[in-house]
């Protein structure tokens, strides 16, 4: 044994305690911040809490993985704001942990610590870290898989191929974006040796059986269902209408610094431009990160500039581009290190900002920042305010024409369950809301109609025998915003049939209506 050697071993270990330490420090920030958050629940996550109160093997517009684990802990610690978000840090703590162990597995413990630091103060983590969303789930799920995948192709056994198809599962019941995962999978087995050998046998076997066995039982309730969750995915792409948009392109590519990171963002951006240029004699580990990183970005490109796309539709990319990114900063010459150092320090200072902001109406103020805040601001007192206008006279229901402002008066405004419903716009129910609780043609008694829909209430007066203007609430917010509703009672509900000459007509007033804002937050036109 060489002198050199007896060091080897505490150092090595050393990054690996570093990093767990730094995981550990990082899980228990965010559940402490989540615990003295002033701020409400985010209307999605309203609706999540609400599907988490009955089970099912899916829902209107997402698999059922969410709601399952907002049930599980709900159950556990109680029903609050905290306990509704308390799955997201911890599911992003998974991720960091399969990040560093997928890290030590191609390049040892030092890449291993720097991947999971680099994860988890990416700026989109930040927020994703005290939300609850499918992000997270899928992240998870992906960071997993990719794990297991690794294992497998190195020589793993039945435990890595088990816990391939255990993560394939995962991700697609949390989010159908996990199928980008299955199309890599494809790619890899054409252009990778090792990863075809593996996947090619009966531990390969072993995870396709896995995962179909996990999905079955939600490939039956869409089926049942006439494939509502599937439907709406595909309507979010949003092809029917004008096509072509490259300003939407650009508008996504400039957000996706604000997910991943400035510098971070750039130098996935110039790996992916030096790989393809010499894809085939690439070393295999950097090509199999590239087939799962690219494709989720090339794809959501795209989509970007046929119709649109949100700032998170490519998120899965940086799962495999945070491992591409920590594997190229840590090798070379200098800069690219203090590249690396340089963006944690900076992404930490943008999400402790951020953390801040949430936290602090004065500072929002101070800043002029309340169009950042508004939509997590004062529902308790907008429930106040709805259930005394409720109050306020012999309703037989409250009507919404906002499934936002509905999901989350069930949630901080209990005493109107049973009493609430939405109208519908279009000729059918186009979300969970719509869906389950759509106001009846046959609707009898007096109807307090609330909305925060400013443009929909001429389609909503031509919906009743009688329309009338009751009062206006505005909610403060801060920074001198205001959540506004216009309050109507209304009898004798008979829908006007939604036609192709009802959209025609409608569409026109539309166009010629450039005064009335889509939504009721107040100085914005969404």
């Amino acid at each position: 044994m060489t002198e050199s050697s007896p060091p080897l071993l505490p150092n090595r270990f050393s990054w690996t305690r570093a990093a767990l330490v730094l995981i550990a420090g990082f899980a228990i920030l965010r559940i402490v911040a989540l615990a003295i958050s002033p701020v409400s629940l985010y209307q999605d996550e309203s609706q999540y809490w609400v599907w988490s109160r009955h089970f099912d093997w899916g829902y209107y517009s997402k698999p059922p993985m969410i709601a399952w684990l907002i049930a599980l802990s709900t159950t556990l610690i109680g029903d609050s704001d905290f306990a509704i978000r308390l799955p997201a840090p911890l599911l992003h703590t998974g991720t960091a942990i399969f990040l560093m162990l997928g890290a030590r597995q191609l390049w040892g413990d030092r890449a291993g610590f720097w991947a999971a630091t680099l994860y988890l103060t990416m700026p989109g983590v930040w927020l994703s870290g005290v939300v609850i969303s499918t992000d997270a789930v899928l992240f998870c799920a992906w960071s997993g898989g990719l794990f297991a995948l690794l294992r497998l192709r190195a020589g793993g056994g039945w435990g890595a191929a088990i816990g391939l198809g255990v993560a394939l599962g995962f991700g697609f019941l949390s989010k159908y974006a996990m199928i980008y995962f299955l199309a890599s999978t494809g790619l890899v087995l054409v252009f990778d040796t090792a990863s075809r050998t593996a996947l090619l046998s009966l531990r390969g076997v072993a995870a396709l059986g896995t995962f179909l066995a996990m999905l079955a039982p939600n490939l039956a309730w869409n089926a049942a269902n006439d494939f509502a969750t599937v439907s709406h995915t595909a309507a979010n792409a949003n092809w029917g209408g004008d096509l072509f948009h490259p300003g939407e392109l650009i508008e996504f590519l400039l957000a996706q610094p604000g997910v991943f990171g400035p510098v971070t963002f750039a130098v996935l951006l110039t790996v992916f431009g030096l790989a393809l240029s010499r894809f085939l004699r690439l070393d295999p580990d950097e090509r199999l990160l590239v087939i799962y990183a690219l494709p989720p970005l090339a794809v959501v490109m795209v989509q970007a500039f046929i119709s649109r796309a949100h700032a998170n539709w490519a998120a899965a990319t940086y799962i495999a581009g945070t491992l591409l990114v920590v594997g190229f900063l840590l090798r070379g010459a200098t800069w690219r290190r203090w590249a690396l150092f340089g963006s944690i320090g900076l992404h930490s200072a943008i999400g402790l900002f951020v953390v801040a902001l949430a936290g602090s109406p004065a500072l929002v103020e101070a800043l002029g920042a309340g169009d950042a805040t508004k939509r997590i601001r004062a529902w308790d007192e907008t429930a106040d305010a709805i259930v005394a206008a409720a109050n306020a006279d012999d309703y037989a229901l409250i009507v919404f024409d906002d499934r936002n402002a509905f999901h989350q008066m069930q949630r901080y405004a209990p005493q109107l369950e049973g009493r609430m419903a939405m109208w519908l716009r279009h000729a059918g129910p186009s979300n969970h809301a719509e869906d389950v609780w759509p106001l009846s043609d046959d609707q009898d008694g007096l109807l307090l109609i609330v909305s925060n829909r400013p443009r929909e209430v001429p389609r909503l007066r031509e919906d009743f025998a009688r329309f009338e203007p009751v009062s206006e609430l505005a909610i403060a917010l801060d920074d001198g915003y205001t959540r506004d509703f216009s309050l109507w009672v209304a009898e004798g509900h008979q829908r006007v049939e939604r036609d192709e000459a009802y959209e025609i007509r409608w569409r026109a007033h539309d166009e010629a209506d450039t005064t009335t804002p889509l939504r009721g937050y107040s100085g914005e036109d969404e």
